[in-house]
């Protein structure tokens, strides 16, 4: 990994400073943060600007605690302050793509990580898509009808744990012009 040399980056420290936090510190997220998470997730773009994200916004203990025994990698959410689980409608989804579903998905996942990052919380990616299990196990949850596909659980909180920014900037990975080797 590179190291990160920030002179001349600040207007890119919210990038760089994002990280995925797993542990929270005891604090609501309150309803106005979730308000302006959800507007800077609904700001991405889309394919054909057709907007086929849907998101369910868990607060209930009882509902988080049981996310972890459906997503491998959701321990945290039991200790998160809410969650935000970011769905699809194959219905709206371009061309009722998949592929492109995905792509909204994710283009509003990560304007939503940077959004809270900005709010001062932290926030981690767990990842529900395409694990047939970890699918089932949220529709069954959260009452999911059969179009609507969960990509991804996110966690909010305050950061209980203090990163620092990085990069993981690998030059064997970039290819110029043409692919080489």
């Amino acid at each position: 990994m590179a190291n990160l040399n920030t002179a001349g980056k600040e207007p890119l420290n919210l990038i760089f400073g994002r990280r995925s936090v797993r542990v929270y510190a005891p604090g609501e997220v309150t309803p106005g943060q979730i308000q302006v998470l959800l507007e800077a997730a609904m700001a991405a773009p889309s394919a054909m600007t057709k907007d086929p994200w849907r998101f369910v916004v868990v607060r209930d203990r009882q509902t988080l605690g049981r996310l972890p025994a459906i997503l491998p990698g959701g321990g945290m959410l039991p200790a998160a302050a809410a969650a935000i689980v970011v769905c699809g409608d194959l219905d709206a989804a371009f061309e009722c793509q998949l592929s492109y579903l995905l792509q909204d998905c994710s283009a509003a996942i990560e304007n939503l990580l940077l959004a809270a990052h900005a709010l001062g919380l932290g926030a981690c990616w767990v990842g529900i898509h395409p694990s047939e299990k970890s699918i089932g196990g949220v529709r069954e949850l959260l009452g999911l009808p059969p179009r609507i596909v969960p990509v991804a659980a996110i966690s909010l909180g305050h950061p209980g744990e203090e990163l620092d920014p990085r990069t993981r900037f690998d030059a064997r990975y970039v290819h110029q012009e043409r692919w080489q080797g």
